[in-house]
């Protein structure tokens, strides 16, 4: 039971970063793709019906967690209290710019929301990049699996006093951003047509080289700090196909791109995405927060896990209400499908 939670918490997560994800690369950027206010409602508009409704994924993957390992939730969110005070702020500043900039028509008013919106929006995949970098480094746990990281210390990677910032979290922030800068503009070039297309198109074409560069950084790094994650590829092949799938995924996003295949490119930087984050995971396990200090204190899929019997009741509820929430979003997605039309009173 304790894997099959851990495969669903894992397939969530992946979830909200695809989903969640494309709403951030569209905010990060639309005051670049967007000329004028008909273009940046445009923008809006492409994310508008379903922004909310992604980053509800966010709170079924903690409501997952901490039904599945109260430990480990209870460990990682005190420990990690600053980052997630930070990316609780940025997500309020979103919402709030999107449903507040048409409040008042005034030339300063809507260029402020505006700039608060791509801000937001931009800054949030660095810190989940940061994030999934800490996760994969380890934290300093103590006997009772608790921690804290200051947001930065002597960014040294291996030192006993680590922060959630250093030489290697930095670059998985920046991958963060770049992947999701990319996959949000595959989704602007799905949805749009025009100016704000050709412009989404070039900002894909320059986004690729980044985050092909950054992949194999933070890749190569990662095989240098925790050579578990190599190992336990070595000593399971099949798992392989995690990382095989990221590769293909970011040859698709590419050769689709250059041939205007628009919904296959979109389709693989899904399945970029959702290979790196499986590699990750697969790579990782069994361990949940590795412990930067001693081993034997990281925190795994079977020392946080609740009981069996709760596990299996979960699993009974989990089950119908994963069900109606993918009907509720597989009807919106199919009710607004196809390209963004402007109509007055929209986003």
């Amino acid at each position: 039971m304790e894997i099959i939670w851990f495969c669903l918490v894992a397939a969530l997560i992946a979830c909200y970063v695809i989903l969640d994800g494309f709403d951030l690369g569209a905010g990060t950027l639309h005051l670049a793709v967007a000329r004028g206010e008909a273009e940046r409602r445009a923008v809006l508009a492409t994310i508008g019906p379903v922004w909310d409704g992604n980053e509800v994924w966010l709170l079924v993957a903690g409501g997952t967690l901490f039904l599945a390992f109260p430990a480990l939730y209870a460990s990682s969110f005190s420990g990690f209290y600053l980052p997630l005070m930070i990316v609780l702020w940025l997500l309020v500043l979103r919402g709030v710019s999107i449903e507040l900039r048409n409040h008042i028509d005034s030339p300063a008013w809507k260029p402020l929301w505006d700039v608060v919106f791509c801000a937001a929006s931009a800054l949030l995949p660095v810190l989940f990049g940061a994030a999934l970098g800490n996760v994969v480094r380890g934290v300093p746990l103590d006997a009772r699996g608790e921690f804290f990281l200051p947001l930065w210390t002597n960014f040294d990677i291996g030192g006993p006093e680590p922060g959630i910032l250093d030489w290697y979290t930095v670059p998985a922030g920046l991958l963060g951003w770049a992947a999701l800068t990319l996959h949000g503009a595959r989704w602007l070039v799905l949805k749009t047509e025009g100016g704000i297309r050709e412009r989404a198109a070039s900002a894909a074409a320059r986004l690729w080289w980044p985050v092909v560069a950054l992949t194999l950084l933070v890749t190569w790094i990662t095989f240098q700090i925790r050579r578990e994650i190599p190992a336990n590829f070595i000593a399971h092949p099949w798992g392989f196909v995690f990382p095989v799938l990221a590769l293909a995924g970011l040859a698709g996003v590419r050769w689709f791109g250059h041939r205007k295949r628009e919904l296959q490119a979109f389709l693989s930087s899904c399945l970029y995405l959702a290979g790196m984050l499986a590699s990750a995971a697969f790579g990782l396990f069994p361990y949940l927060l590795p412990s930067a200090g001693e081993p034997k204190l990281a925190l795994t899929v079977y020392n946080t896990a609740t009981g069996r019997h709760g596990l299996e009741v979960g699993l009974a509820w989990w089950i119908p209400g994963m069900i109606l929430a993918g009907a509720y979003h597989y009807f919106v997605y199919r009710h607004f499908a196809g390209k963004v039309k402007m109509e007055e009173g929209g986003y």
